[in-house]
């Protein structure tokens, strides 16, 4: 008996196989029911009727299919030498069951929520991972990752499936890296953000797909055309000395025109969760691209256009293609070979010019650096290419994720150590500012920085740090601002906002019903505001200004 049947069979049900003359008997153990086995996935096992209880303690088809050895059989079903073999190309549906099933078994660190809904009324269902999903933790970081933004371009979709299951398997079974990022990091994945896209390409299917066919979303839009132009503004005023070009406010014409429900979606859940990275994953080559997307060349044509940030966005880049077996392939006659020269990264408008990208709304709206992955030339592998890619993305996605602890991070605090609102942190020849409600995270290359902290009615702090090469966790650095005197108080400029006579349609209600723009607020906190828990932390007496808030 091969190993992989008998972990899979051991798994399954409580029935000892026999061979005999090369079949399988089927004999059940003492005191056990036998009834037939209808499970949603490994619905190909060599044999029909299991027994319960099982020797792994199962007492029923649901309590197997909750438990981590079903979740494990899912996403390692090559490894076990194709005896589990469920088809991962998740339709509709499917997808929904298997997020949720996932964040069930997983409760204590998993969640599902809905960031809205597409043109035809499919959920966009994400699933969130954390030490205490549901809410923004002090000091703790947030991540996205966002598959399948072109319907036809499915690698995407599945490797976010794939990483959902191996983050909850992997911390079930005491993984220190896994158990370490979550218990550090808040991960959001949203594996399809155009479901009806990929409805139509499912519908011809891997091999039949033609190039462009579910490519636009049900409205005939590309999403990752759809986003607001900030580009182009960020361009006029980098002439303008003092301009401030970052958190650029999305212009009013732009909602005049065709606005995808899919594209405000985003918008929406970038206004209420403090993103710090991000990635989108696509397919069509094998190339790892990062801001600016748009050229600064005056008839748009291609054109190497770097952020203010292009060291930090290189070094992101390559964390990804460093650690990707096929992107470090060596052979020009490969997929993606003609970006061997550039180590499998290219910055976007060097690669070719495109307005409305995702990536460059990100980095010009919010705090939120992305980058794009493109994952292999195929758009709509075969199922059975699936675990082999996999295989090729685990270590880079992973790899990826923990670059968000680069940099530096802290608080921004009054003389009574009430966090500031609207401060922003500059850093001296980066012309590029994070703002912060009280915790901030900054992402740096390594060395010697200048950083700047300030906010309206208060004087600036500047401090110098140095962020070493190796140094993998971002280092703490924290602002106490002191108010101005009276009479002396200087006008700061803030973030640029659309008209306050004008009605924004990204306000009201987010994702999961908080205001835009608030921070989710801890669910056991009677309402306390989200860096509570730290400040009565630091003393077991409350200080009596957070009882005043």
């Amino acid at each position: 008996m091969k190993v992989s049947d008998a972990w899979m069979q051991k798994t399954l049900g409580g029935l000892d196989p026999a061979p005999i003359s090369g079949a399988w008997e089927l004999r059940p153990r003492a005191a056990a029911t036998c009834v037939d086995l209808q499970l949603q996935t490994c619905s190909d096992a060599a044999y029909n009727q299991t027994a319960f209880p099982s020797p792994l303690e199962h007492r029923s088809r649901e309590a197997l299919e909750a438990s981590s050895e079903y979740v494990l059989l899912s996403v390692l079903h090559h490894l076990l030498e194709g005896q589990c073999n469920p088809d991962l190309r998740l339709l509709g549906c499917a997808m929904v069951r298997v997020l949720k099933r996932t964040a069930a078994r997983c409760a204590h660190i998993a969640k599902t929520y809905s960031i809205g809904r597409s043109f035809d009324g499919r959920e966009l269902l994400v699933i969130e991972f954390s030490g205490r999903p549901g809410q923004h933790e002090l000091m703790e970081p947030e991540v996205k990752l966002i598959g399948n933004i072109h319907g036809n371009e499915v690698a995407g979709r599945e490797m976010l499936i794939y990483l959902a299951q191996y983050l909850c398997t992997e911390y079930l079974l005491g993984s220190p890296r896994i158990q370490r990022l979550l218990n550090s990091t808040r991960i959001h994945l949203l594996p399809s953000m155009n479901p009806d896209g990929y409805e139509v390409a499912a519908a011809e299917g891997a091999g039949y797909n033609g190039w462009t066919s579910g490519r636009q979303n049900a409205q005939n839009l590309d999403l990752n055309r759809n986003f607001p132009d900030l580009t182009s503004e960020f361009y006029r005023l980098a002439s303008s000395r003092g301009a401030r070009t970052d958190h650029l406010a999305i212009p009013q014409h732009y909602w005049w025109g065709k606005v995808a429900p899919e594209t405000k979606a985003i918008m929406k859940w970038m206004r209420t969760t403090p993103f710090v990275l991000s990635a989108s994953l696509h397919g069509g080559d094998l190339v790892v691209s990062y801001p600016f997307d748009f050229s600064q060349h005056p008839h748009e044509e291609k054109m190497f256009s770097p952020t203010p940030d292009e060291k930090m966005f290189k070094l992101l880049a390559r964390a990804y293609a460093d650690v990707h077996p096929m992107m470090m392939d060596r052979s020009e006659n490969r997929c993606g070979g003609n970006f061997l020269k550039t180590g499998s990264i290219i910055n976007g408008a060097d690669w070719y010019s495109f307005t409305g990208g995702m990536s460059d709304f990100n980095y010009l709206h919010s705090n939120c650096f992305e980058i794009t992955v493109e994952l292999g030339c195929v758009k709509f592998p075969p199922e059975e290419a699936l675990y082999t890619l996999w295989q090729h993305n685990k270590e880079p996605l992973l790899t990826f994720v923990e670059m968000v602890h680069r940099g530096i991070k802290g608080m921004v605090v009054d003389k009574f150590g009430k966090p500031v609102r609207n401060a922003r942190v500059s850093v001296k020849g980066i012309r590029h500012d994070v703002t912060t409600g009280g915790d901030y995270w900054r992402l740096l290359p390594p060395g010697s920085h200048i950083v700047i902290a300030q906010a309206p009615g208060y004087s600036r702090v500047i401090k110098k740090v140095t962020i070493p090469a190796r140094m993998k966790r971002a280092g703490r650095v924290d602002f106490i601002l002191q108010p101005l005197p009276a009479g002396t108080q200087k006008f700061l400029q803030g973030p640029r906002r659309s008209s306050p006579s004008l009605q924004d349609p990204l306000e009201g209600a987010g994702p999961s019903g908080e205001p835009l723009g608030a921070r989710r607020q801890p669910e056991a906190s009677g309402g306390k505001p989200w860096w509570w828990s730290y400040f009565t932390s630091l003393s077991q007496h409350k200080p009596r200004w957070l009882l005043k808030y």
